[in-house]
């Protein structure tokens, strides 16, 4: 029987204090952070000069809303969608210049469409994306850059029906993805596929004719792309290199179908979740059957964090009662698991104030994380950002308000220099703001006077973002990888 999966959905959600403070204990005999009350203010006059971050080139026409997003780093060219309520929606390219963002192609909306190319993706120096017109449906497009070299590659569904394409994802400079084909009485079946961007090379690797439960979660891992099947004869690791001959079954995981709950995006991606009955079991893969292994099982519904050095982090709600968020962390060697900490809720008398978290990220020698206190109502009640090294006394909270919406979740973003990018709320329900942090209060601050600031994406030396800016829309901007504003110490 197919286990639902609440448990991600509870712990991934789909006031600070500094380094070193000092451990309490709880009636429980676990360390447990100093509540908000104790720790220090959040720092809020720091702040980078006027023009460290700058404005590339006001892309979206005044007067009117609309998208623009989908940032994506093809071999040094940004390239991005906008799209507006009464107009046409754009692919653009950017080499990071005012001059240099220009428009490739324009893709016209229809009186009932308003279709927009999605799910971009950098295969070698070509950009691939789904796009969805009368004449040929959603299917795969390719582009080099230019207004001629952008283009369908093939109606693989012939006809205005269009395709199901799932997955797309760079293995060995091909891109490869799943569709999926209807069968008759309901349901579908999943085909993989590869493409280099032209009809002859686009084409099917393998029907998995009689197979189904494909979960939707993918790992890449090396070179090859890892998949799970959950069926009536179990659930099995799968990999692909895109190949027929490199497509084959790694290992099977359990003797029934379960759910994968969550696959690890945060450090080293060969680690998931496997949710059977009450435990949820944490494994880690490296693609091979010696190299999937189960670490270890809890009891309750947990979700990952990420992987920092050896170890996997996890987190859980530690009772129902204080509803306070538990980190755990696994050994990736096999050396089993150990509490790291308990991080405070002082709205935990709550119904709905669970604990969760939004997004996390690794720089340097630390995890960054937001977490979020939910309500009785869809947004939650409180967001803050914090930081761990793995150790009760390395787990300090940088920020304290983050946004409290429910349909747009702060951004967390590293640089790859030490800096990790966020949007802060220093109003306190006022507009969200670009922030920074070096993993210390000291070392936070604010990045420019933007607002709802979204996409971040690293290109060569310098990252791009969207915000809201003067001109009362949102627009490109951009900022070094490597600032120095303030000039205060790293975290230790």
């Amino acid at each position: 029987m197919r286990v639902m999966n609440w448990g991600s959905l509870l712990w991934l959600g789909l006031a600070g204090m500094g380094c070193g403070g000092s451990v309490g204990e709880d009636v429980s005999g676990e360390p447990v952070l100093p509540s908000a009350e104790s720790a220090p203010a959040q720092v809020t006059a720091q702040a980078c000069p006027e023009g460290v971050a700058s404005r590339v080139k006001a892309v979206m026409t005044p007067g009117l809303g609309g998208f623009m997003g989908e940032l994506t780093d093809v071999q040094g060219t940004l390239y991005f969608i906008t799209s507006t309520y009464d107009s046409d929606a754009i692919l653009w390219r950017s080499d990071g210049t005012e001059a240099g963002t220009v428009p490739v192609k324009v893709f016209p909306r229809d009186f009932l469409n308003a279709p927009q190319p999605e799910n971009l993706v950098a295969v070698g120096n070509r950009l691939f994306f789904q796009f969805s017109d009368p004449a040929t449906g959603n299917e795969l497009w390719v582009s080099d850059g230019t207004e001629a070299g952008t283009r369908r590659v093939e109606d693989i569904t012939p006809g205005p029906e269009g395709s199901s394409l799932d997955n797309l994802t760079d293995i060995n400079g091909r891109l490869v993805f799943f569709r999926y084909v209807p069968v008759p009485g309901g349901g579908s079946r999943p085909e993989l596929w590869r493409s280099d961007g032209t009809v002859a090379g686009t084409l099917r690797v393998r029907n998995f004719s009689g197979f189904s439960g494909l979960d939707a979660d993918t790992l890449k891992v090396g070179n090859a792309l890892i998949f799970f099947f959950g069926q009536d004869t179990g659930t099995t690791l799968w990999r692909t290199d895109g190949t027929l001959a490199g497509t084959t079954a790694v290992k099977q995981l359990d003797a029934e179908p379960l759910d994968i709950t969550q696959v690890n995006r945060v450090g080293d991606p060969g680690v998931f979740i496997l949710a059977d009955g009450p435990n949820y079991e944490v494994w880690k893969t490296n693609g091979t059957s010696a190299g999937t292994v189960r670490l270890d099982a809890f009891g309750k519904p947990v979700g990952l964090i990420g992987t920092l050095g050896s170890y996997v982090y996890l987190d859980s709600m530690d009772n129902p009662t204080t509803k306070r968020l538990r980190i755990d962390r696994l050994s990736l060697n096999g050396g089993g698991k150990a509490h790291v900490t308990t991080l405070p809720n002082p709205f935990g008398a709550g119904e709905d104030a669970y604990p969760y978290l939004q997004r996390a990220v690794v720089s340097g020698g630390d995890l960054y994380f937001s977490m979020a206190i939910g309500s009785p109502g869809p947004a939650p009640v409180n967001v803050s950002l914090w930081a761990t090294s793995g150790t009760a006394a390395g787990t300090r909270k940088l920020y304290n308000t983050l946004s409290r919406g429910d349909e747009y979740w702060s951004p967390l973003f590293a640089t790859g220099a030490g800096q990790v990018l966020f949007g802060a709320d220093p109003a306190e329900a006022g507009p969200i703001i670009p922030y920074f942090t070096r993993g210390s209060v000291a070392t936070t601050g604010r990045l420019a006077d933007v607002t709802r600031p979204d996409s971040f994406t690293r290109v060569g030396g310098r990252v791009f973002f969207t915000a809201y800016d003067d001109t009362g829309l949102r627009q490109l901007w951009s900022v070094p990888a490597n600032f120095t504003c303030p000039p205060g110490p790293a975290a230790r």
